[in-house]
């Protein structure tokens, strides 16, 4: 099973929190073939699918943002000092070959790390951000400020990798997986043509540094019902408790979140979806935050009711994140199954 042309482009664009315009022009290139495409200002790409005058809205929400970092000051010597864009471990970064987004084009790069010097035996100092810098081969300031420049960004590299039994590797899978399943949501209703609810797939920006596309997308849109696709974690690796947040593995399907986020109705819904369909399902559940966009759409104007579904992945915010075309194909047929059994009067109030 091969990875899908689209997604691949996708996964290959280059497209850090804030900076995400080349991951965009994919995406609403390809929307433009089955839907009517719009962006706002702050970069979220919208792709309406219409089911006749006047019909609600279904919002499908994937962040189209991935973690990076941004040149914060280029040193005499022609290292670079960056920040982060999103959250991730230090240990992750270090000795990563990079791209950044220069203003004459992608410049490769790799990441260093502060020599520790003579350390006794046994010792292993904590590696922090501040011990890291950027090196793009330039030998002066003069050398790198030709190139790039303090809030250029950029990206660690880690192009897509097909493996076995249709498992694939990649960076940022967080979250072109769900923009991607937005996307293909939406040209399969317009495809089916029964839906009785618009279907807007959006692909947000910023999720990763506070949800802020989605945050006003869904202010925008004022959906009647919405669902936030995104990854999550697989407790299939060593290290990983099911206890947690329930078992999630890969090859277990559309991960389907319970819990004070999530409006119940939605979530009864897609699980009845599911198993009508015969979809391949896990549940997951968290108590507090989804740490996906949800977090801002259910609070959004007078409240939204918003659910989860998520891919399972592994590995995730590291340039070789692992997932299961299986589970991508069950978000996406859930989403589907749930757009289609959607009617005007769907009542989701509590």
């Amino acid at each position: 099973m091969a990875i899908p042309e689209l997604l691949r482009e996708l996964l290959l664009a280059v497209g850090p929190s804030g900076h995400e315009e080349a991951a965009a022009r994919v995406w609403r290139r390809a929307a433009g073939g089955f839907a009517e495409v719009h962006g706002d200002s702050l970069g979220t790409s919208y792709a309406r699918v219409r089911a006749g005058t006047g019909a609600p809205t279904l919002a499908v929400i994937g962040h189209i943002d991935e973690i990076g970092f941004q040149i914060t000051h280029i040193e005499e010597n022609g290292l670079l000092a960056f920040s982060t864009l999103g959250g991730f471990a230090a240990e992750v970064l270090a000795g990563q070959r990079v791209l950044v987004a220069g203003s004459a084009g992608l410049v490769p790069g790799v990441v260093g790390r502060r020599e520790a010097g003579h350390q006794r035996r046994g010792e292993r100092p904590k590696l922090e951000h501040a011990d890291l810098h950027l090196d793009i081969g330039a030998a002066t300031r003069a050398e790198a400020a030709a190139r790039v420049g303090p809030g250029d960004a950029g990206v660690w590299r880690g192009d897509p990798l097909e493996l076995e039994q249709g498992r694939f590797v990649s960076r940022a899978l967080d979250n072109r997986l769900g923009a991607y399943v937005a996307l293909e949501s939406a040209r399969r209703v317009a495809e089916a043509g029964d839906a009785s609810l618009d279907l807007v797939a959006v692909a947000s920006v910023q999720e990763e540094l506070g949800h802020h596309g989605a945050r006003t997308a869904a202010f925008a849109l004022d959906p009647l019902v919405a669902l936030a696709i995104d990854v999550t974690w697989t407790t299939d690796v060593p290290g990983s408790d099911p206890r947690r947040a329930g078992r999630v593995e890969l090859g277990s399907g559309a991960a389907i979140t319970r819990g004070p986020v999530v409006n119940p109705r939605v979530e009864e819904l897609l699980v009845e979806a599911a198993e009508a369909e015969g979809i391949a399902y896990c549940v997951e559940v968290y108590s507090g935050a989804t740490h996906t966009d949800a977090d801002a759409v259910h609070v959004a104007r007078g409240g939204v009711p918003t659910g989860v579904v998520s891919i399972p992945i592994r590995y995730m915010h590291s340039p070789c994140e692992l997932a299961c075309l299986d589970d991508l194909e069950a978000v996406i047929a859930l989403v589907v199954a749930f757009a289609r059994r959607l009617s005007p009067g769907t009542s989701f109030l509590r």
